[in-house]
């Protein structure tokens, strides 16, 4: 029987100071716990309601009230892991890096991570002010993409200083992008949601993109960081695949 002790612990990990104290991170939902259990992170904790027990081989039968007291959700999943944050393993092969510059939602962090697994891109970066990777709804929103993709938090400026590739900085008075020149390798800068790239990192970009809006369309101020994300990775790719 799952003791309450675990369950406190469990249901802490909806908060980044416990995650980072104890290098755990929650998965829920049939499908994302599959992912993740054959993926790249050590499973510690697996729980999950008798009408999906056929589908696990380890792990502990608990009840619905029990799993609701442990999750994060309004609405429980049958099934609640817990991993270590601490990969296995994971050889990264990416010419193409994503850098996000003070990404604040976990939406848009889980679906950029699901769309650079897609395209391939493996290895995202990200300044120390952007969302948690491990925060439950990144985690919800990725669909298990995470063990395929590297996110790592560092000094963004640092970093880029010291970088010599292209760095692609996205802007809404770039270059259109379907008019650029696409090299197979660099940096592609992602911006907060509100104010976009800070000053300072956009200083360090070698080359301002831009999605050119339809001129049919006046009205509409800006695209969706992740889903410009995913346009302007597929525009790289679209360059390779030809």
């Amino acid at each position: 029987m799952v003791s309450k002790a675990t369950i406190k612990l469990i249901k802490s990990l909806q908060q980044k100071k416990y995650r980072n104290k104890t290098n755990l991170f929650v998965v829920e939902g049939v499908k994302s716990v599959q992912e993740f259990m054959n993926g790249s992170f050590n499973l510690e904790y697996l729980f999950y309601e008798d009408s999906v027990s056929s589908l696990f081989n380890s792990g502990e039968i608990v009840n619905p009230t029990q799993l609701s007291q442990m999750s994060g959700l309004k609405t429980p999943q049958k099934v609640i892991a817990v991993f270590n944050q601490k990969r296995s393993d994971l050889k990264i092969k990416s010419d193409l890096i994503i850098a996000l510059d003070n990404l604040q939602d976990p939406g848009n962090l889980g679906t950029i991570i699901r769309s650079a697994d897609w395209f391939g891109v493996q290895k995202i970066i990200c300044n120390t002010d952007t969302v948690d990777c491990f925060n439950p709804k990144v985690i919800q929103a990725c669909m298990g993409s995470l063990n395929r993709v590297e996110v790592e938090y560092l000094d963004l400026k640092a970093f880029l200083e010291n970088y010599n590739g292209n760095v692609y900085g996205t802007f809404m008075n770039g270059e259109n992008i379907y008019n650029t020149n696409l090299s197979a390798e660099g940096i592609i800068v992602m911006g907060n949601e509100g104010n976009g790239i800070s000053e300072e990192i956009a200083n360090l970009c070698t080359h301002k993109i831009t999605i050119p809006q339809s001129p049919n369309n006046n009205s509409t101020e800006s695209l969706n960081v992740a889903i410009a994300t995913s346009i302007i990775i597929s525009e790289f790719s679209r360059t390779k695949l030809m």
